[in-house]
């Protein structure tokens, strides 16, 4: 009896106890031994492993249908952390941070990257440089003078470098380099392109005429302190006075200076001279030489005529016609007597200050305050007419009444 006719209440039990009906020829199609043998399709679909999905073969990473795809799991993102990256500030608002640094700090930072040493050396960042006392100034003046400084502060500095490079106008309004030794050719190479000088400083350095011809295109010019300078003649002096018309302090003390630079001055000073230093010539500034100086300054209100031997009392009545002096230096005058300078509170009535070192000696002094109460005497000792302002141990360093921003620090 064919088995699909036959009925069987428990189709496992059944199966179990007849194995061999259920075995199929090897011989034998698999069609045609599933319906020779009887077997219920049922049964051969529950005891058959499961379909495996045969893997088609790829050529050239293509299928027959459909290209090849190689997929990857997407990196997860780094949540963004609380603080803020400097990579993500603008220019101006690092340029604004970076004038809170110091110079060493500025120059630390041009060494991060490229954009932080073009922040780090920003022309903005470098108007105000203070280098005193660098010995070797070289490439730190070449440098600042290549960022357009534009004041600067560099006395008691050693310059070796015999000319700076360059032609382009420099920016520089306030230059100090007092007492810095500096080759007279880096400091003409210099002078040549500054044209908006409004306070210089070169006491007690070696000029030439090629500078002062150089000074006299800075029509700027209100305060020019060349003290204890020398090697200029007095045609390029008197050149150079003549174009700097707005010249309101000048300090022209103690130079190298004979009787035609002495007249080179007093000819050709400007009427707005309000503070002028003429001390140390002894035998060249005369009585002929203040009325001329009167005359063509009258608004002068410091001066200085220390060291003039050929002055007397009667100078008092030619420097009367000063009536805006407030401060007058006579110090080592000592052809003026004692005796004249007690109707000077009379003589000079806005006159508050005296300075008289070497002709009032302290004993003389009680007597003279008493006869002058108005002005105080010898108090003192050392001009500050166009002069920066000394440096203090106890202060920052300023020029001119103000502080350099950066600052090099020994």
């Amino acid at each position: 009896m064919p088995l699909r006719d036959a009925s069987f209440p428990n189709v496992r039990s059944s199966t179990m106890s007849q194995p061999k009906t259920l075995k199929r020829k090897s011989r034998d199609p698999p069609g045609e031994g599933v319906e020779t043998e009887c077997t219920p399709t049922e049964l051969i679909q529950q005891w058959s492993p499961g379909h495996k999905f045969q893997r088609v073969a790829s050529k050239d990473k293509e299928n027959d249908c459909n290209p090849f795809v190689l997929a990857r799991r997407p990196r997860r993102r780094k949540e963004p952390g609380s603080g803020v990256s400097c990579d993500h500030l603008p220019d101006e608002l690092l340029l604004r941070i970076s004038f809170y640094l110091s110079l060493r700090d500025l120059l630390g930072m041009a060494a991060v990257c490229k954009r932080w040493h073009r922040m780090a050396f920003d022309e903005a960042l470098w108007r105000s440089v203070d280098l005193e006392g660098l010995t070797h100034a070289d490439a730190a003046l070449q440098q600042v003078l290549r960022n357009g400084v534009r004041r600067l502060r560099c006395p008691r500095s050693f310059v070796e470098l015999s000319r700076f490079a360059g032609s382009t106008p420099l920016q520089l309004a306030e230059l100090d380099l007092s007492s810095a030794i500096i080759p007279t050719l880096a400091l003409e190479s210099i002078a040549c392109r500054c044209r908006l000088l409004e306070n210089l400083s070169l006491e007690g350095l070696q000029l030439s005429d090629a500078i002062m011809s150089s000074l006299s295109r800075n029509p700027r010019l209100l305060q020019l302190n060349l003290g204890g300078c020398s090697g200029f003649s007095a045609a390029a002096l008197a050149a150079a006075l003549r174009s700097c018309s707005r010249i309101k302090q000048l300090n022209m003390s103690w130079c190298s200076f004979g009787g035609d630079h002495v007249k080179a001055v007093v000819d050709n000073l400007s009427p707005t001279v309000t503070h002028l230093n003429l001390s140390g010539y002894r035998e060249n500034l005369a009585l002929d030489d203040v009325k001329v100086l009167v005359t063509r300054c009258p608004q002068i209100q410091v001066l200085d005529l220390s060291d003039s031997t050929l002055l007397m009392a009667d100078c008092f009545p030619v420097l009367q016609q000063l009536k805006r002096l407030l401060h007058l230096s006579l110090s080592r005058c000592y052809h003026i007597h004692l005796a004249a300078l007690t109707d000077l509170g009379e003589t000079f009535p806005a006159l508050s200050l005296l300075e008289a070192f070497g002709v009032v000696h302290g004993s003389h002094l009680p007597s003279l305050k008493k006869e002058t109460p108005r002005v105080t005497i010898n108090s003192r000792p050392f001009s500050d007419v166009a002069r920066p302002t000394p440096a203090s141990r106890f202060a920052d360093p300023l020029m001119w009444n103000r502080k350099c921003r950066l600052r090099f620090k020994l």
